[in-house]
């Protein structure tokens, strides 16, 4: 049955001999910007792409304000740090997530409070983010407590796992009755909508990624975005290392981030920016093709988008019947050389995280048992 798979794969992505799991695409102005950028001799971060970069994306994404960053896990970080999660709060997150989440949370020398996630979108249930609160949350002079730790939870941080969204607005609304701060994890969702709002404009704070594997890529690369104007100038200030505006002094008003992205990395992204639509468009053909192979077969289900989303499939997925065929799956697919993996290791195994506070997980034990990454890349 595997064989069958592995023809069908081979099929739309032209027979090549090695098909990776996502590889990024060059087919616009990327060479053109960047020898406009050496060019310049502006390479680092200050240019006018990083600046073209982030007036582009937040006209994308419908929201105010965007701030670039060297990656997806800085952006995090400084969102986090300006929702003013300080050591030793709680911040509520899913355990079905990339490392980066927790890593940015524990940055702060903070604690991830795990809730479960939806089996049909994979990210954050509010139904278990609700459960959670009712059963261990009590608002204290606007303030909302685990009353079980003690710990001010100050911070949520759901993702959209793989691009599809999770129920953001039930999130958003149950975010506001307990005074917590909505931080989107949108590392992997650019260009997803939910209900006709572009994911990352949800949240008081989101986190955008653009690693090489990602939809669109500066190499690196990640973004802040929000639509309040005092938290992105604070955004642009501690991302560059706090320096205060002078021609030639030296003065910093307080301890700073140097994780303003480069302008060549930006030069890069703005190239690939204005394909983006593009890319969306070929993915969701990819995914419609992966669809149409699945309907008859009995061994696995192809993950499609949620209801009232357009995803941007950045990740296609299946889920196995028996989760005992997964490492069988995993060795034939890539022993044939078209690339597949498994998801990520709930952050709750993980030795770093394994004591830390958490909810029933059940739908979360049951995706990482039997969900598997397939080919995904734009097909040109």
């Amino acid at each position: 049955m595997y064989d069958e798979f592995v023809g069908f794969v081979k099929s739309i992505y032209s027979n090549k001999k090695f098909i990776p799991l996502h590889e990024p695409l060059f087919i616009g102005n990327e060479k053109k910007y960047l020898n406009e950028c050496i060019d310049s001799t502006f390479v680092s971060s200050v240019g006018k792409f990083v600046d073209q970069f982030e007036v582009n994306l937040a006209e994308k994404l419908g929201v105010k304000h965007v701030v670039a960053t060297v990656n997806g896990t800085t952006a995090l970080h400084m969102c986090l740090l300006l929702a003013n999660v300080k050591e030793n709060d709680e911040v509520i997150t899913q355990p079905l997530t990339f490392i980066a989440t927790c890593n940015a949370i524990s940055y702060c020398r903070a604690h991830p409070v795990f809730v479960d996630v939806d089996s049909d979108t994979m990210g954050m249930s509010p139904i278990s983010l609700k459960n959670f609160l009712l059963d261990n949350a009590e608002i204290r002079d606007g303030v909302c407590y685990n009353k079980i730790t003690g710990k001010k939870i100050t911070a949520c941080v759901p993702m959209h796992t793989f691009g599809h969204p999770c129920r953001i607005d039930e999130i958003k609304k149950i975010c506001s009755e307990y005074h917590i701060k909505l931080i989107e994890d949108a590392a992997e969702s650019l260009g997803t909508s939910y209900k006709n709002q572009q994911l990352g404009s949800f949240g008081d704070l989101s986190a955008i990624s653009f690693n090489g594997n990602k939809i669109i890529t500066s190499g690196g690369g990640g973004a802040i975005v929000t639509n309040d104007e005092n938290l992105a100038l604070k955004a642009k200030h501690l991302t560059t290392t706090a320096k205060l505006k002078h021609a030639w002094r030296f003065d910093h008003d307080q301890v700073g981030y140097n994780y303003r992205m480069p302008n060549l990395n930006a030069a890069l992204l703005c190239a690939q920016l204005e394909n983006l639509d593009i890319f969306i468009r070929n993915k969701r053909e990819t995914a419609y093709l992966y669809q149409s192979f699945f309907n008859d077969i009995k061994w696995a289900k192809f993950i499609s988008e949620p209801s009232h989303s357009k995803s941007n499939y950045w990740l296609n997925a299946l889920r196995l019947k028996e989760p005992s065929e997964r490492e069988l799956f995993l060795e034939k697919t890539n022993s044939s050389k078209v690339m597949t993996r498994p998801i990520w290791t709930l952050m709750n195994k993980l030795p770093m995280f394994k004591h830390a506070f958490k909810s029933d997980l059940s739908n979360a034990k049951a995706l990482e048992e039997s969900i598997i990454n397939i080919p995904s890349s734009v097909r040109l």
